[in-house]
């Protein structure tokens, strides 16, 4: 072995070795709780070590059907401990974990499988089943064929159920095989597909590096340790609820599982559990409330103080711990999918002029005009980033990694400002969003769908404010002469093209064209007219 090879040895680390690090240093530590209470028959209860060994197991299944560095293993199931196993397996073997939208159409599943092109797709049944089947059906026998189909919440002793699958292979580290194999740490390990900007979504490629970097960061603001036990409530095909799972991976702590955010199951698995974090939106935390109000005796049904959360109502706040993190007395910044998700952060650097906050001490971050030079302090430009928690590229797009990378820097296509203190300040989209709770929702994607309608001539999306999500999509069409079409046949429409989450909230009719600037259409006046607002960053 020569010297460079033995220093690049010496200095080796990728998200693989956390989990060979925990089982040594954790033996008898959970790693994951999935499947019901302490005690119940069905619930998986594993710790470091014997979730290495699957993950191991699992590794070796994939290497007898010949995958290795660069395929893609496809998740299209609801939240479940196989995730970890899924993305641990991947960073062993050098392949790359999708978590996809579970609540997607079948048109846009479809499209995922064809886009990702995977070795492996890993689905499931309950919720989620009319939809695979339907873009199975869609893709037909030769393209969906072209991948190893897992049932995850199949019986063990179905022949294509993933835990049948799992058994296939021996519990033996990659590292330890005859033919060793050692994902180097600049490699991709994740994948998660952005929003339809463009009219589709992309699958952006994430490396050992982000995900060790961002998980150590988060870890950092948030408090985690590994006495920490996160409830993976909120979707895992979301970047911002996957940061606090890494997190909470990387520091050791426990990954606890329900299978999508129910506020019931929520108070029962925080008590039984110690659940001393977890994912919620304000619609939920609204239900639990109402669901934890205290009785005739003043005693409510279940005890929440080990929830550590941010302040809300005083109702609220009695029921739970409130949390003086940095990361919850000062939460967000600037983030996108494509920086394994915060950029810049309000908990990092003090006080600051910024509405963004100071960016991680791992990136470079510039406010750059279009020709990709440095602006001066208090203009604004696009927001451009370089480091090590940047993604490695898009799978299959590369000329839109080319552009999205160019110069050697990755743009956002947000925009920004930097202050006199040296903080960021988010300015806007260069193209807006509409931001629907935690979900953000392109208007091309939106219109894209309502314009396939045979009688809709134009249409244009705007976002209108709303008190309990933050905006609603409010959709502007105009009818070919002599069509009809309804609102509620346009919904419907767009509900079964892209994920009902997206679809227009209310449709208006106008008779005139949309207005333009030129050619693109001014959504200003559109604001104006129909009561656009809210949108991220504009106050």
């Amino acid at each position: 072995m020569n010297s460079e090879s033995t220093t690049a040895e010496l200095h080796r680390f990728t998200l693989a070795d956390t989990f060979r690090e925990h089982r040594r240093s954790y033996p008898d530590r959970l790693a994951v709780v999935d499947g019901g209470p302490a005690g119940s028959a069905d619930a998986v209860r594993l710790t470091w070590p014997e979730l290495d060994d699957r993950i191991n197991q699992l590794a070796g299944a994939l290497r007898s059907i010949e995958v290795g560095p660069g395929d893609v293993v496809l998740w299209t199931g609801q939240n479940s401990f196989r995730i970890i196993e899924c993305l641990g397996a991947a960073a062993k073997l050098g392949a790359v974990c999708c978590v996809a939208n579970w609540r997607q159409s079948a048109d846009e599943m479809a499209f995922v499988i064809t886009d990702a092109e995977p070795a492996v797709v890993i689905w499931q049944e309950s919720e989620v089943g009319d939809v695979v089947r339907a873009a199975r059906e869609q893709l037909g026998d030769e393209a969906a064929g072209a991948a190893r189909w897992l049932q995850h919440d199949a019986p063990a002793t179905s022949a294509d159920s993933y835990e049948a699958f799992l058994a296939t292979g021996e519990p033996v580290d990659p590292s330890e095989w005859d033919e060793p194999v050692q994902p180097g740490i600049e490699d991709p390990v994740l994948m998660l597909y952005t929003a339809a900007f463009t009219g589709r979504p992309n699958g952006a490629l994430l490396s050992h590096h982000a995900v060790l970097i961002q998980g150590l960061m988060m870890a950092n603001l948030q408090r985690i340790d590994a006495d920490y036990r996160y409830l993976n409530s909120g979707p895992l095909f979301h970047v911002a609820t996957f940061m606090t799972t890494l997190a909470t991976l990387v520091m050791a702590g426990t990954n606890l599982f329900t299978p999508r955010v129910d506020a019931e199951e929520v108070c029962r698995l925080t008590e039984e559990e110690g659940c001393t974090g977890a994912f919620l939106m304000g619609p939920t935390i609204e239900q639990i409330v109402e669901l934890n109000a205290p009785g005739p005796d003043g005693a409510r049904p279940w005890n929440l103080s080990s929830l550590r959360t941010f302040r809300g109502s005083p109702e609220w706040n009695e029921m739970i711990t409130v949390d003086d993190s940095p990361w919850a007395t000062k939460p967000a910044g600037f983030g996108q999918t494509e920086v394994m998700g915060m950029l810049t952060y309000n908990a990092v650097g003090g006080d600051c002029i910024g509405s963004a906050g100071r960016q991680s001490p791992m990136v470079r971050v510039r406010i750059v005009d279009p020709d990709g030079t440095e602006v001066a302090l208090g203009e604004t430009g696009e927001i451009v980033a370089a480091g090590p928690q940047v993604m490695s590229g898009y799978r299959n797009r590369p000329e839109e990694t080319a552009r999205r990378q160019a110069g050697g820097w990755h743009h956002t296509n947000d925009l920004g400002r930097r202050e006199t203190d040296g903080s960021l300040s988010f300015v806007g989209p260069k193209g807006r969003i509409v931001k629907s709770a935690a979900e953000n929702i392109y208007p091309a994607e939106v219109e894209g769908a309502l314009q396939s309608h045979d009688a809709v001539r134009e249409a244009a999306v705007i976002g209108t404010p709303d008190s309990t999500w933050g905006q609603s999509v409010l959709a502007v069409v105009v009818l070919n002469d002599g069509a009809a079409a309804s609102e509620e046949e346009l919904i419907e429409h767009v509900r079964g093209r892209i994920a009902s989450y997206k679809k227009p909230k209310t449709v208006v009719f106008r008779s005139e064209p949309l207005p333009r600037l030129g050619w693109p259409i001014n959504y200003d006046a559109l604001d104006e007219e129909y009561g656009g607002g809210g949108y991220p960053g504009s106050g």
